[in-house]
């Protein structure tokens, strides 16, 4: 069915009924102007040791086997859960291997499809104070800058909280969270060690940076001030942190060159910066406008 129909179109008939598929509320498409976009097609790719890529053009999702289970970071958008859990199949697991889903911000294209995830395979689902808050409410926070978006997605059962700095360990691999607001206020960023023979290499999957907005909203606004610190802070945080390998919410906004991840040195501070660039062009340029 799949290429008769083409794979997204496919998606969206599973997930909402058509074609002989059962309809399933947290599956139910959430469809943008980026969604076919974000869901181009991609095969499960290893990164390096015993992590992958299970996720698609627009929007990453991570895999990480620890040994004694399975580690997966970000569920895409809701109609993209049975295309993750294939991509899984396809590398030779189980999705009921899967024992935790981290989220790195609470938004609908990253988080949509972690309630179905969780559903599915039993995991525990894992994100920051905020994060988790926001998963459980299936919303965006009040302080989103992307709030007037909607971004409304299915709410997750339970979600355990995790603070900065703090680590999951699964079988060989720690996971330590790392806080990046700015994005989201409650968006966190996730870095562990990958290894192949006596070559090991630190992988972080970090949380987006960018700083857009819906309509209306002002980074130079006084209610906006604590986002703005949000960003000082995690461009301090990535600017620090080990990172070999580099993995973003959304790959273009770490490998612009195409590819689904950045290996190349200092991959993390060019991320941190490119975000610098652009929040200081959009303070810049509201300043001016307040000017006229």
């Amino acid at each position: 069915m799949m290429e008769t129909m083409g794979f997204l179109a496919w998606l969206v008939a599973a997930a909402s009924g058509g074609g002989g598929v059962a309809s399933d509320p947290l599956t139910q498409p959430i469809i943008s102007s980026h969604s076919d976009e974000w869901l181009e097609p991609r095969p499960a790719e290893k990164l390096f040791g015993d992590s992958y890529l299970v996720g698609f053009g627009g929007l990453s999702v991570a895999l990480i086997d620890t040994g004694d289970g399975l580690i997966l970071i970000d569920g895409a958008l809701p109609q993209a859960a049975p295309a993750i859990l294939a991509h899984v199949r396809e590398l030779g697991f189980q999705p009921t291997d899967i024992k935790y889903i981290l989220s790195t911000e609470p938004h609908s294209d990253h988080a949509g499809g972690i309630a179905a995830l969780a559903r599915d395979t039993g995991a525990t689902v894992v994100a920051s104070v905020r994060g988790a808050a926001a998963l459980q409410s299936g919303r965006a926070d009040a302080d989103d800058p992307q709030l007037a978006y909607g971004m409304h997605f299915p709410p997750v059962a339970h979600a355990q909280k995790i603070a900065d700095g703090e680590t999951l360990l699964l079988g060989k691999t720690v996971v330590t969270a790392h806080a990046t607001p700015g994005h989201t206020m409650g968006s966190m960023s996730w870095s562990w060690k990958a290894c192949e023979a006596k070559t090991c290499r630190t992988i972080v999957f970090a949380s987006s940076l960018n700083p857009v907005s819906a309509d209306g909203y002002r980074y130079d606004a006084p209610a906006s001030a604590p986002i703005v610190a949000g960003f000082a802070q995690s461009y301090r945080t990535m600017d620090a942190l080990a990172c070999d390998i580099l993995i973003s919410a959304h790959p273009d906004n770490a490998a612009p060159d195409g590819r689904r991840f950045n290996d190349t040195p200092g991959a993390c501070r060019a991320y941190a910066d490119r975000s610098r660039r652009a929040l200081a062009a959009r303070l810049a340029k509201e300043g001016t406008v307040k000017e006229r």
